[in-house]
């Protein structure tokens, strides 16, 4: 798990139809570590390819942790061993169910009914292994666009590194880059009925996985953890 430039800790499906979508939509298998064909999916505005090409390099997911570098004299089997430690304090979660939802410009999948467990969960992670955060770099925080930001958001860049996190953290699994909204909205009625039975059914997030960036900006999916708690 060594030679990465950053790691994070993300909810990704385990094997099943869900996984095998998201890696084939997405055209990259993040457990593999290489590229999948795309599904031929007739009707889109633009091939599967050219939607995919912002979240692609990310492998299908929903952040729990964000992306970060470690912090000078840590030491990845650490970071390991914590996570294994963190698992099994932590409960599986239960969602009622995904919807195929368009935010901020962009299509993923989000999840429906309560999710205050989800929120507490993610934040306990976030809070737990922040010691292994290095402090983000000027351009790393210039990249975040904090003049954009609320006054929330702005705090928890500062606190955390990161300004969706806590009480800002918002599951959810990308599926394409930033669209004009005619674009998303005719994306979203074709995938629809693909994705129906898949996101009726409730979701059981029993474990969480540590991803690496390696050096091609692609991420790795390095290890699974079963949630104990």
């Amino acid at each position: 798990m060594e030679g990465y430039k950053r790691y994070a800790i993300y909810y990704t499906p385990e094997p099943g139809p869900l996984a095998q979508f998201g890696a084939s939509w997405l055209g990259w298998d993040a457990k593999a570590a290489r590229q999948i064909a795309h599904p031929k999916v007739p009707g889109l505005p633009r091939p599967v390819s050219r939607l995919t090409d912002t979240p692609r390099k990310y492998g299908f997911h929903a952040t729990v942790k964000p992306p970060f570098r470690l912090v000078e004299g840590s030491d990845i089997s650490v970071l390991h061993e914590a996570v294994i430690a963190l698992a099994g304090q932590l409960r599986p979660v239960l969602v009622e169910g995904l919807a195929l939802s368009r935010l901020g410009g962009f299509l993923a999948l989000t999840p429906r009914g309560d999710i205050s467990a989800l929120s507490a969960m993610a934040g306990s992670v976030v809070e737990a292994l922040d010691g292994f955060r290095a402090p983000p770099t000027q351009a790393e925080l210039a990249r975040r666009n904090p003049d954009r930001l609320s006054a929330t958001q702005a705090r928890l860049l500062t606190r955390w590194g990161y300004p969706y996190v806590m009480e800002e953290y918002r599951f959810h699994m990308t599926l394409t880059g930033k669209l004009p909204e005619a674009e998303a909205e005719s994306v979203r009625a074709i995938l629809a009925p693909r994705l129906a039975t898949l996101l009726e059914a409730p979701l059981r997030i029993r474990s969480l996985c540590l991803f690496g960036e390696a050096r091609d900006g692609c991420f790795h999916n390095l290890h699974r953890y079963t949630l104990t708690g």
